[in-house]
Parts: C-alpha cells; structure tokens; sequence
C-alpha cells in the first residue's frame, strides 16, 4: 500500500505519501507557492505551441485556478489532479463543460465545441479524427431542443446516456499524458 495508487470501485485513490511528493515537486518547480501559466507550461513540456494549442493550455490553466488569482496554488493543483484522476463521471462532465464553454456563458455552441476539438488536436498531434465531424455527431445526439446550444443538463444528460459519445468525449480530454509527467517529474524539452 504506502505511496502506491490503490483502487476502490474502479476508481484510483491518491494516497498520502503521493500528495506529498507531488507537493515536494511542485514546490522545487515553483517555491513561491504559485505556478504561472509559463511554469504550468514548462511543467508539462508545453513549448512552441501553435495558436489553437496555446488556447486551450490557457482554458486548462483558467479552470484549474479557481479563485481566478493568475496563478495555479497547491491546493487548485492537486484539486485538479483529484478531479481527473478519481472523479466521478458527472463531476468530470461539469468540468469538460467549464472547459468547451470558452465564453462563460452558460452554454456550449458549436463553434466553441469545434474549437475545443481542434485544439486538443493540436495538442496531441492526433489528426485521425475529424473534429467537424465529432462536433456534428455531439450536437446531433444530444441538443434536445436543437438551438444549437448545448446547456449543462443536455450535455451531461445527454452523454450518460450515450457510452459511445461519452467515451469520445473523455478520451479526447484524457489527461494521463500530464499526470505521467507530474509523477515522473519529467520536464520536456523540444
């Protein structure tokens, strides 16, 4: 047991010992207490991105700093990694809605939905799916008033009930590629 990940319920427990590696870490990356956005980069090997990949490193970063302070504390750090690592579905759900909404207002249209798409595209150099495509297919199973607005109710609802749309969506926000690199404590270089 001691500093491994054990699992209750399928889900992946961060035991104490972790916590506390990862607070030694994200100290010797940031002593002041305060990740930047340029540390939050550098922390995952995020250099020479293009336009759409540097926005959605800058949502990401956004929604991890909760008290909208500018920086990313401990507390907002490892409040993230909890989410995605041990959340349970529907918390996950509200916090992908938080990211596709790029403009706070409450809801996800398609272009917002379109950008996120391409963006994690250029993140992840995968090009294999259409993000046109993935775009279209979320609107059409699950905007049930057909506004081309999806609220916080259509989108969850409307994904618990499609386990095929529901893994495209957390597949293409999987986030293990940068919890490997917290736990390793890699930094790459380009």
């Amino acid at each position: 047991m001691g500093g491994k990940e054990s699992v209750a319920g399928g889900q992946t427990v961060i035991t104490p010992v972790q916590t506390h590696v990862w607070f030694k870490r994200f100290m010797t990356e940031c002593p002041s207490g305060l990740q930047t956005l340029h540390e939050f980069k550098a922390l995952l090997g995020l250099r020479g991105l293009n336009q759409r990949a540097n926005q959605y490193v800058v949502q990401l970063f956004n929604i991890f700093d909760k008290n909208k302070d500018g920086f990313i504390d401990f507390l907002e750090f490892i409040a993230a990694v909890n989410l995605v690592i041990q959340g349970k579905v529907d918390q996950k759900l509200k916090w992908y809605f938080k990211l596709y909404d790029a403009d706070g207002n409450g809801s996800i249209d398609r272009k917002e939905l379109l950008n996120i798409f391409m963006e994690i595209q250029a993140i992840s150099g995968q090009n294999t799916l259409n993000a046109q495509e993935c775009t279209n297919l979320v609107f059409e199973k699950i905007d049930v008033n057909n506004d081309g607005e999806l609220t916080l109710e259509e989108f969850i609802g409307g994904l618990e009930k499609d386990s095929k749309l529901l893994e495209m969506i957390t597949k293409s926000f999987d986030l293990s590629h940068v919890l490997k690199i917290i736990q390793n404590g890699m930094k790459q270089d380009t």
